[in-house]
């Protein structure tokens, strides 16, 4: 795993032949004990994409790095302040949004959802969000407590995120790391890893999009 690398956003040479290039994907992950899947995630799609990696502060203490493919680079809030320090430096929340072609939060806690939802941003994953360019996907993979899942809150947050154009992966039922059974579980990886792949085989990346 590497992490703290810069972001480049130079102009790479038009391709002259007819492969593709990769997909784009930005994974990110958010403070729920279900992030301790998210260097499985990370596996399932570093094979068949581009893949770069953001993670706050809580979901760091459910992340093994060692789990994390080593051509995976993995930012977070450290890397937003230290990568500038005067005008004219690269934002790191706007390269990213300008690099990915897609952007999954997997998983995405309660609290994240909330803060998305009224649109604050005081991390680098809530900062990528709110500049993120909706005419590109946006998929998100709650995990939370059945009764979290439940509150009244959560399909009011749900409700103002779907007006932006994000999509659900909703969860499972099963039992709770907490000990509870019930709704809240996020997918499995290899579904949300399938379910990705799908969207973006069904829809090739747009002309120009080499860039």
């Amino acid at each position: 795993m590497e992490q703290g690398e810069a972001v480049t956003s130079h102009i790479e040479p038009v391709q002259t032949n007819a492969t593709p290039r990769r997909p784009r994907i930005l994974l990110a992950a958010s403070g729920s004990v279900a992030a301790i899947k998210f260097g499985n995630l990370c596996n399932c799609f570093s094979e068949w994409a581009e893949v770069k990696a953001v993670a706050t502060k809580s979901a760091l203490h459910f992340i093994d790095n060692t789990t994390i493919p080593e051509d995976v680079v993995l930012y977070t809030d450290e890397d937003e302040w230290s990568s500038w320090s005067k005008i004219g430096d690269n934002v790191l929340h706007i390269e990213l949004r300008r690099w990915a072609d897609i952007m999954i939060i997997a998983p995405l806690s309660a609290n994240t959802l909330g803060k998305i939802a009224g649109g604050l941003c005081d991390n680098l994953l809530t900062c990528i969000v709110r500049a993120w360019d909706y005419n590109k996907p946006l998929f998100i993979a709650p995990a939370m407590n059945t009764f979290m899942w439940n509150n009244p809150f959560t399909e009011k947050h749900l409700l103002s995120i779907d007006e932006l154009g994000i999509t659900l992966i909703p969860p499972v039922t099963k039992k709770l790391a907490c000990g509870d059974f019930g709704n809240g579980a996020m997918a499995e990886p290899s579904l949300i890893y399938k379910t990705i792949r799908l969207f973006l085989e069904s829809q090739p990346l747009p002309a120009g999009s080499n860039a």
